[in-house]
């Protein structure tokens, strides 16, 4: 059984709640991912993808350079342990309808798995 831990992209990229979706799509492209967690002060408050700037910011109308993340951000963010399986973080995205959930051990978070991730080999 291969866990999370094993396929996880490591250390998550994160930006506060006010950082605009410039500076978000600016971090990705960097770092070659295509999300970045939300943070606030009290931890991670939610997650940004490349897909919620687009369709929930660019089409939308936003201004990419003043609109803050958290306006496309989900906030409601379902995670996953790192020891837990890779059926169970599948089964996990098919529930909640996701293809990415963040990685914790505890309280800590310490990646972020994808659909990819699960399955490398498919096209």
């Amino acid at each position: 059984m291969t866990s999370v831990r094993e396929v996880m992209t490591p250390g998550p990229v994160g930006l506060p709640e006010d950082a605009s979706l410039i500076d978000a799509a600016r971090r990705m492209m960097e770092e070659d991912v295509g999300d970045v967690l939300m943070f606030s002060e009290a931890g991670v408050r939610g997650i940004v993808t490349d897909h919620d700037i687009v369709v929930r910011g660019l089409a939308q109308g936003a201004d990419p350079n003043t609109t803050p993340i958290h306006d496309v951000a989900t906030e409601s963010v379902t995670t996953v342990q790192a020891s837990e399986s890779c059926d169970h973080a599948a089964e996990t995205m098919r529930e909640k309808s996701v293809r990415r959930l963040p990685v914790v051990e505890g309280d800590e978070v310490v990646g972020v798995v994808s659909i990819a991730d699960l399955a490398p080999d498919l096209p």
